[in-house]
């Protein structure tokens, strides 16, 4: 079961009239005075330690604001919601920002390094005694200092000219970098520190827009067009919950499904009638739900509550139906035929059919383009694609296998690697992903599993990839298919061989960590040409990979 909400058609003010505008006006402003004063309040409680309250909370906003129960109930729920997920935010905030940290104590390492073999070097060269570590970008070729990188080389004639045009440089290069880096670690861990201590608060109708009175021209030299705006930006929507017990699923709006009326009592007491609200995408079950509500005998033991919400967009409102939904009856759960696996990449999903014995039927990609589209472009992108996927799994008969992958800290966790790759996974948009496979799947009857996506890609790389002839996201949306099933990935026999003996016993995922540790560097048109199978062939020659194999690029 899970929640749904339906959206209505717009309901434009100047088809209501000016009392009634005016009333829900007053209705939106008590209930967001109400769910603010609230959340203030229970803030101010948690930062104090001490309850400065004589009545409940649910009785001091029902007095103050003039509310009836249910505009109080659903006022204080909101306001705990509101305050359950700064609470959320709050872990996912110290989360990031703790990643944050770990890269620049990286990056810092790594500067640090690069000054102490700088500042070898240059002692060495004060003695007349050059000597440049095995690995180091300078070299000494004869009489010619070297330094080389990745697109060219630069070439210094003697000593002194490669000390004080190069190296002097280079050494104040580097500590001014870690300079900026401590400076900025410092303050990350400051901003740490107080996410851990400070409880977090709200500034209805966001902070962007408050300090925009100080910040435009236009709210400077015109102070009440920006109150206007604040306000509304305060009270724009508010959320009725529903009760069981009650003959439409809520005492406060009752919903005509013949002749699409809807109708609730304002806190002032004034009765509202709004004509012709209908649902475009949801009608038959907002319909279907109020009525079997209706004829529910035992609603306190069977009801289903439904929740409303009204919001003001200016020149229209949206109302808004909430109610529980009941799990597609058709929905294929069982993997008896075998399972679709999928993984999800920036530019395509990768998809693999196997059967009930775990063996690779079909696989194939569905190609997208995210570069340099809107959010609302990327949105549905992804859902058309999103179609297909199901579209396959619906035609096999089969569910679908996802990983269960957590973007959040990914975006921020290596500032300093790879601008190509960092862009690329800022584009990764894996949320609107899972969610519009979910939702498709759901709407058609296809379950979704999540499986935990350790080594994945390593296993279809190493094991699968050339084995089958597929890429390497096909053959990593293959191993999600063969984990949903159940089935282990042993190591391949000639990679077993990296393994010391205390871990010849290990899990298989520690056993694929330790490989994948070792073979990380190793570039994965590699693997196409390795024979990792080939026993006979690794005990002759005691190599993973053929000859050609590794380029120069491939392993240091």
């Amino acid at each position: 079961m899970s929640t749904k909400a339906y959206f209505s058609n717009r309901i434009y003010k100047n088809t209501l009239s000016n009392s009634v505008v005016e009333a829900i006006r007053d209705s939106l402003s008590r209930f967001n005075r109400a769910k603010q004063l609230v959340l203030n309040t229970l803030v101010k409680e948690k930062r104090s330690g001490q309850n400065r309250r004589e009545k409940s909370i649910h009785l001091h906003v029902k007095e103050k604001y003039q509310l009836d129960d249910y505009y109080a109930n659903s006022a204080v729920q909101a306001a705990n919601a509101q305050l359950k997920s700064l609470d959320e935010l709050k872990k996912i905030y110290i989360e990031n920002k703790s990643a944050q940290i770990r890269s620049i104590k990286r990056k810092l390492k790594q500067e640090r390094s690069r000054l102490t073999t700088l500042r070898k070097i240059k002692t060495s060269i004060i003695k007349d005694k050059p000597k440049f570590p095995k690995h180091a970008r300078e070299q000494k070729q004869g009489n010619y200092f070297v330094i080389s990188y990745k697109k060219k080389t630069d070439i210094y004639y003697h000593a002194y000219q490669f000390e004080h045009t190069y190296l002097d440089p280079a050494i104040q290069q580097h500590k001014t970098r870690i300079g900026f880096l401590t400076s900025r670690l410092n303050r990350k861990e400051e901003e740490l520190k107080q996410l851990r201590t400070n409880i977090p608060s709200v500034v209805f109708g966001s902070k962007k827009r408050f300090k925009s009175q100080h910040t435009k021209d236009f709210y400077i030299d015109n102070h009440d067009a920006w109150l206007e705006e604040w306000q509304q930006s305060r009270n724009q929507k508010m959320i009725l919950s529903g009760r069981k017990d009650a003959a439409n699923g809520n005492f406060v709006f009752n919903y005509d499904t013949e002749n699409k009326q809807l109708h609730f009592k304002t806190p002032s007491g004034v009765f509202i009638n709004m004509e012709q609200v209908h649902f475009p995408y949801g009608q038959e079950k907002v319909a279907s739900a109020i009525q079997t509500q209706q004829n529910c005998k035992n609603k306190k033991k069977y009801g289903k509550p439904i929740a409303w919400s009204l919001e003001d967009h200016g020149d229209y409102y949206i109302v808004k139906c909430m109610m529980d939904v009941e799990t597609n009856s058709q929905t294929n759960y069982s993997k008896s035929d075998g399972v679709i696996g999928v993984d999800c990449n920036v530019d395509h999903f990768a998809i693999a059919n196997i059967n009930a014995k775990g063996q690779l039927l079909s696989s194939c990609t569905l190609p997208f383009k995210l570069e340099g589209k809107t959010s609302g472009q990327i949105t549905k992108i992804i859902e058309a694609e999103a179609i297909g996927v199901v579209d396959i799994a619906l035609k096999a008969n089969k569910p679908i296998a996802l990983e269960r992958i957590n973007t959040t800290t990914s975006n921020v966790s290596n500032p300093y690697g790879n601008k190509k790759a960092n862009r690329k996974m800022a584009m990764f948009a894996y949320k609107k992903m899972i969610a519009a496979i979910k939702s498709r799947a759901e709407k058609i009857g296809v379950t979704v599993y999540e499986i935990n996506p350790a080594y994945t890609s390593q296993i279809g790389k190493m094991k699968y990839m050339k084995r089958f002839g597929i890429s390497i996201h096909q053959a990593a949306s293959y191993v999600i298919a063969r984990r949903a099933m159940g089935f282990r990935e042993k190591l391949p026999p000639v990679l077993r061989a990296l393994l010391p003996e205390k871990m010849i016993g290990a899990h298989h995922w520690a056993q694929w960590r330790y490989v994948s540790n070792h073979l990380k560097k190793v570039h994965t048109h590699a693997f196409y040409l390795a024979e990792l199978f080939d026993v006979d062939r690794f005990h002759k020659t005691g190599e993973f990979f053929v000859s050609g194999a590794l380029g120069p690029l491939d392993v240091g």
